[in-house]
């Protein structure tokens, strides 16, 4: 008998996305799933029922998640949906689980075999799983999208008989794949743009774009990134310089995009008050880091707020501002996953917990915490008595793969086909190869 496979409705008021498409669920069946779509989990995503029906999928409701096997989400089931699911069941989503101890171990308690997507390595194999790159592209180009709907000017130069209006100055902060479609973005749109980022290996990416490079090049800069090619946390000292470089140059801006984001962390603060204070009346900030505590001074997550003039917007779920569009994306990065969970003689989900995958992945099974990264976290919580050494051995966990972020290598890895210089073919396009978007 087939295992049923379940695509529920999202219950966050935010999230518009849907963990499958039309051409998922072909996908799936073909796999061997039984497929069951919860009733109008699309019809955000402007994906109607009768279509997920005519590609084979059963129209069922919230309770059929009870028979489900596998589950394909967009966001971490809470508590309350927890209680429906089957134990043993395999769920799949970004589970967000950074800061979030308690809803990892409830996860566990539900006894599900949980994966969170946000941790997929940034391997070639993987390529097509990365729902960070997915979704972080498409944050970046939102992002523009939203700055200029904000900002009452003009965005190209225009020569008119009236006369010349001027282009508008767009400048990025963080140049990881939000960082870069934000660029490639802005300059379709006629602006003249220029970025920063701690990592020197995105410097010749955004001279490829048609950008200007600005940052503070000493040593500690040159060994800003991780081996993972994340941008890793700079210096107190290296922090002032380079506010200290960028702040005229604010305030010569007419638009800031902020997408600075470090795993586990945070986000930096990049701009005070007192930088964009001398920005002109009617200039836009764009945070696209708001929802981990934003880089922007001010920026209020889920509002636009004017502080001296200046317009901050704070959107929550960017990419999910194109629902549609990202909906697409982020299920070709779930089938793409679950195909892998597969055993193609039984068509069914056989886990294969020494696959690099799976391990980088899995957060829970058999009703254990059982990523490294949080499993001391879960038995501190459950064994208070053994708090100290819990907590040691939590300090020495090494971070996983971001949520959000900025990473030269999501950049790197998106490279479309001309693999003899993945880099710099994906500087030119700043569209990850099988997808993408970010922050």
């Amino acid at each position: 008998m087939a295992q049923t496979l379940f695509i529920p409705k999202e219950t966050d008021a935010n999230e518009p996305r849907v963990g499958g498409s039309a051409e998922t669920v072909k996908k799936l069946i073909g796999l061997g799933f039984s497929v069951i779509v919860e009733g109008g989990a699309g019809v955000l995503s402007r994906i109607p029922d009768r279509e997920f029906e005519a590609a084979g999928a059963t129209i069922g409701k919230t309770a059929d998640i009870r028979t489900a096997d596998v589950v394909l989400k967009v966001r971490r089931p809470s508590a309350a949906e927890l209680k429906s699911y089957k134990k043993g069941a395999v769920v799949i989503a970004m589970l967000d689980p950074y800061g979030n101890d308690a809803a990892v171990k409830e996860l566990a308690d539900a006894g599900v075999t949980a994966f969170t997507m946000e941790f997929m390595p940034r391997i070639t194999r993987a390529q097509v799983m990365d729902v960070l790159s997915s979704q972080a592209n498409l944050a970046g180009y939102q992002a523009v999208v939203d700055a200029a709907g904000e900002y009452d000017r003009a965005l190209p130069m225009m020569m008119t008989a009236a006369g010349t209006v001027p282009a508008a100055k767009i400048f990025i902060m963080g140049v990881g794949v939000a960082g870069l479609q934000a660029i490639a973005t802005a300059r379709r749109m006629g602006a003249v743009v220029t970025a920063t980022d701690v990592r020197p290996a995105v410097k010749e990416q955004v001279a490829s774009l048609g950008a200007k490079f600005l940052a503070v090049e000493d040593d500690e800069f040159k060994a800003a990134e991780t081996a993972g090619g994340y941008a890793k946390e700079m210096s107190k000292e290296y922090q002032a310089k380079q506010a200290a470089l960028v702040a005229d140059h604010i305030a010569k801006q007419d638009i800031i995009i902020t997408t600075a984001l470090i795993p586990g962390r945070p986000a930096p603060r990049l701009v005070s008050r007192e930088m964009y204070a001398r920005m002109r009346p009617g200039s836009v900030i764009v945070d696209l880091a708001v929802e981990r505590g934003g880089n922007v001074e001010g920026a209020v997550a889920g509002k636009t707020v004017d502080v001296d003039g200046v317009k901050i917007v704070g959107h929550l779920n960017v990419a999910g501002r194109i629902a549609a569009t990202a909906s697409q994306l982020y299920a070709k990065n779930l089938v793409a996953f679950v195909e892998t969970l597969v055993d193609k003689d039984a068509k069914a989900i056989k886990i294969n917990f020494d696959d690099e995958l799976v391990k980088a992945t899995v957060l829970t099974h058999d009703g254990k915490v059982v990523h490294p990264n949080f499993a001391a976290a879960a038995t501190t919580a459950a064994a208070p008595a053994a708090k100290p050494v819990a907590k040691k051995v939590a300090a020495k966990a090494a971070p996983a793969a971001p949520a959000e972020a900025e990473s030269k290598k999501a950049t790197a890895k998106a490279a479309p086909k001309k693999a003899a210089a993945p880099r710099k073919t994906a500087a030119k396009t700043a569209t990850p190869k099988k997808t993408e978007g970010e922050a």
